[in-house]
């Protein structure tokens, strides 16, 4: 059996959910594999991002999100709420913040010792629900899905930009 690994690197934008169309990337990385058969899974190590199949819906609204993706926020939203205020959500606790005050990039978690810059619990919470990982067919080097199927990188925290990236692991013959 082989095993190919391939990093994709992405920017989430902050202040609203980022959701990215990974499908193409994702089927660029099963050709440069050379595996016919197997499975190929998709993931991400972020703890606040998941990884996710759904359909291309072809309707953007104004902030540029499918359709899908806004109804995906507004039903998490309802389940989920976003963190605004102190007590709303348990996390993130005091031994939190004192262990993020040591670390040496403080500044770019807490800038100027903002704590609120880390209310990012239902960000966590929503990343939970989807989950972090998807697994699809290889069939014949092609990614398995049909052709309204694409793969979707979302970052639910939106406390800032920031850097992200998701793994492609193919296995198979």
């Amino acid at each position: 059996m082989a095993v190919y690994k391939e990093q994709i690197d992405l920017k989430s934008h902050g202040t609203t959910p980022t959701y990215i169309d990974i499908t193409q990337q994702v089927r660029k990385a099963i050709k440069s594999s050379g595996i016919k058969e197997g499975i190929c899974v998709v993931l991400t190590a972020h703890t606040t991002c998941s990884v996710f199949f759904e359909e291309f819906v072809h309707d953007y609204n104004e902030a540029g999100d499918e359709f899908l993706q806004e109804d995906l926020n507004n039903v998490l939203e309802k389940i989920i709420p976003n963190q605004t205020d102190w007590g709303q959500y348990v996390y993130p606790g005091e031994k939190h913040f004192e262990e993020v005050e040591t670390w040496p990039d403080v500044d770019f978690y807490l800038p100027g010792g903002d704590r609120t810059q880390l209310f990012n619990a239902d960000a966590h919470l929503k990343s939970t629900i989807l989950g972090s990982s998807e697994t699809f067919e290889v069939a014949d080097g092609k990614l398995g899905v049909g052709a309204t199927g694409y793969v979707y990188f979302a970052d639910f925290d939106r406390s800032r930009e920031r850097s992200r990236r998701c793994k492609v692991i193919v296995m198979g013959e």
